[in-house]
């Protein structure tokens, strides 16, 4: 059967929490040190309900999660509202399937609905796979902050990727 996309709602935080969890201790997609808590996970849930920014899951057949994306403002000053920070986690037994493309598509899909301008993606510089699927769906590399992170007893450094989107159509100042 075929996956199923639909906005993660507050009965998925343990899955979500499991997902970005396993990222933490196994890998370099989060700059973070420590498994996060239950608490983060609802202070970080209502920050996106709040914000109006969607969770967008991939589910199996049984209603599983198995990944899911989401973006955020990209920095708090004004100027900035037509620009956001993504992220993608996919479950790690359900990575190379190609649910990460189908959750960056409805990214992209929902921010421009939104009317948003630029999408960033910050990534590990030496995580080729992200790197690849950003390239595949129109991100063009936007620079590097060297040693931008220290995990796993080495420098870590963080790659920006942007998508322009052709929305607002109409922006407008304040």
């Amino acid at each position: 059967m075929s996956n199923i996309i639909k906005p993660c709602v507050e009965k998925q935080l343990q899955e979500i929490l499991d997902i970005l969890n396993d990222a933490i201790v196994n890998s370099t997609a989060l700059y973070d040190y420590k498994p996060r808590t239950m608490d983060n996970m609802k202070t970080w849930y209502e920050a996106k309900l709040k914000g109006n920014y969607p969770i967008i899951g991939a589910f199996d057949s049984s209603d599983k999660l198995l990944g899911f994306g989401s973006y955020g403002s990209f920095r708090s000053w004004p100027a900035y509202k037509y620009t956001i920070e993504h992220s993608v986690y996919v479950r790690s037994d359900a990575r190379g399937k190609g649910l990460g493309k189908i959750l960056l598509q409805e990214i992209i899909n929902q921010a421009s609905a939104q009317d948003y301008h630029v999408l960033v993606g910050g990534i590990d510089a030496d995580n080729d796979i992200s790197i690849k699927l950003h390239e595949s769906m129109g991100f063009v590399y936007a620079g590097t902050i060297k040693h931008a992170g220290f995990k796993f007893g080495r420098w870590l450094d963080l790659a920006f990727y942007q998508l322009t989107l052709k929305t607002p159509l109409h922006p407008v100042d304040g």
